[in-house]
């Protein structure tokens, strides 16, 4: 079973080198373009929207994986496809640990207390954390330039969450550093995997993995949280069924068929507008005030991690 015999799984034709970064670049910015409204709609979930009745961050986080779980594992039986080689554990585990868990429930945790928009700018760091794991995963060499353009956005963007925070960093906006940490740990693993077993098949192993943890933690938080969760509202069911579907599932397989063809450090650049849509999302979803502050600052990170894009990154 290869990635190209599935009817949803996104490929474009590619002719030489060039075209294949140039299409791992537009598949990665569409699977971009999907996580951008992540925060939006987990604030959405935990927060219930204007009239209250939200779910609990422990209930989105590992819910919703869960339920992305039962969609991987369906289209898994549906195209029976074999199980995985014992050599490919290891990078469906970090995936598992990175972006199935670690990732939502810390962003979950965090859109309790935090802005949208501030969490969006926060997570403008995920392209520099990508690039340093791709260098110790993947055998990738950023060049001194990447670098450095990598390194003066990821300064902006903790000299925004000091500023925002009044020049100390809380607790929440630790949760989506750490979050940052694991989501970067498992795209450079599930983008490397993806060379040899497939974007599709990637998550959905990942996700299918996780699935016997899930499941009983799933189910005992629902036992305790009965009340909550039958007082939801439609829009905190709204952005639940976002962020199992289009979040969990159907972003990761444009993002890593995207970073296998294209490199994970240069493809990970293209997370560079993350930031930006997000702080549209979160003002079109939550109505949140678009502060010039943050825009400033989200334009700056932008252009900082965008010139690094032209730098050089040679792939093993």
């Amino acid at each position: 079973m290869t990635e190209n015999t599935s009817p949803i799984t996104p490929t474009l034709p590619t002719h030489s080198r060039l075209s294949e970064e140039t299409t791992g670049m537009l598949l990665g910015l569409i699977g971009v373009a999907i996580f951008s409204l992540t925060l939006p709609f987990t604030r959405l979930a935990v927060s219930g929207g204007a009239d209250g009745g939200g779910l609990s961050p422990m209930f989105v986080a590992l819910a919703r994986a869960l339920a992305a779980a039962v969609l991987a594992g369906s289209w898994l039986y549906w195209k029976r496809v074999p199980l995985p080689p014992k050599s490919a554990l290891p990078a469906l585990a970090m995936v598992s640990i990175g972006c199935v868990i670690g990732f939502p429930w810390l962003t979950s945790v965090a859109m309790r207390s935090l802005p949208a928009a501030h969490g969006a700018v926060l997570v403008g760091i995920l392209p520099l954390a990508t690039a340093v794991f791709a260098a110790l995963l993947g055998g990738e060499k950023p060049s001194r330039g990447f670098w450095i353009m990598a390194i003066l956005g990821s300064v902006l963007v903790v000299g925004f969450a000091l500023r925002q925070s009044g020049g100390s960093l809380h607790l929440a906006d630790l949760a989506i550093f750490l979050a940052v940490v694991l989501a970067a740990m498992g795209y450079a693993a599930g983008g490397r995997l993806s060379q040899t077993l497939g974007g599709q098949q990637t998550i959905c192993w990942a996700l299918v993995l996780s699935a016997p943890l899930l499941l009983p933690l799933v189910g005992w938080q629902s036992w305790q949280e009965q009340a909550q969760i039958a007082s939801a509202s439609t829009a905190a069911w709204t952005g639940f069924a976002y962020v199992s579907v289009f979040s969990m599932f159907i972003g990761f397989v444009f993002w890593y068929r995207g970073m296998a063809l294209g490199g994970v450090a240069r493809v990970g650049q293209v997370q560079l507008v993350q930031p930006f849509l997000s702080v549209l999302g979160a003002t079109v979803v939550l109505g949140e005030t678009l502060e010039w502050q943050t825009l400033i600052f989200a334009i700056a990170v932008i252009a900082v991690v965008g010139a690094g894009r032209k730098m050089q990154v040679k792939r093993s």
